[in-house]
């Protein structure tokens, strides 16, 4: 399913009450579990045992699970709350009514080590037919495969220069994502200011951000 070979296929039913109970959440997000959710199955365990690669240096599995819904739509903090319990890197697929939509998130080892890990950035596919979904697992080790599934789903929302780690390219993206967002809000004080020459000032700054966002 989803375009993986065979021999990571794992289909095992997860119930989803092991992601919120007995762990301090709030109750919205305890009712999007029980409303939003229908099932949560393991489809997939991308690993030195089930593909024949190397392992990785930060990679050691990638988890593929199907979240089924009951509407064509999930709070992103369910998906960080199934990331923490999770010690391995991870991919979602989200489905529901014959459609399914990618979800990734640069997930990386915590700098506390152990089993813990930070996410990042989310990316995420568009909803599409589910059999039009399908990933290719590209790269002689798992940490190849991850930044190629990972990229896979961003899309055109991650671009990458020639020999560019993932880790660059994510921290590109986020900085021009915070550069976007510096930009309409100071477009948004500048439509207010009554002062002119508050507003020239403004502009000027205005001006430094559009163009380092242009170079970013």
């Amino acid at each position: 399913m989803f375009g993986f070979p065979a021999s990571t296929e794992f289909g095992k039913k997860i119930p989803k009450q092991k992601f919120y109970e007995n762990i301090a959440i709030t109750p919205a997000l305890k009712r999007v579990f029980v409303e939003r959710i229908r099932l949560i199955l393991w489809r997939n365990k991308l690993a030195v045992t089930t593909l024949n690669l190397a392992a990785g240096g930060a990679v050691t599995e990638v988890e593929v699970f199907e979240i089924r819904l009951n509407a064509p739509r999930l709070d992103e903090a369910v998906l960080r709350q199934i990331d923490r319990a999770v010690p391995y890197h991870t991919l979602f697929v989200l489905t529901c009514d014959g459609k399914a939509q990618a979800w990734v998130g640069c997930k990386e080892a915590a700098a506390t080590g152990g089993s813990a890990f930070k996410v990042g950035w989310y990316y995420h596919t568009d909803w599409v037919p589910e059999d039009g979904l399908r990933f290719r697992v590209e790269g002689l080790s798992l940490d190849a495969v991850y930044e190629n599934l990972v990229r896979q789903v961003a899309g055109d929302a991650l671009p990458s220069a020639e020999g560019e780690t993932l880790q660059t390219s994510v921290a590109r993206d986020e900085n021009r994502r915070r550069l976007e967002r510096q930009i309409a809000a100071l477009e948004g004080k500048i439509r207010k200011e009554r002062q002119l020459n508050r507003r020239m000032e403004m502009n000027g700054q205005l001006r430094l951000l559009k163009k380092e966002l242009g170079q970013a």
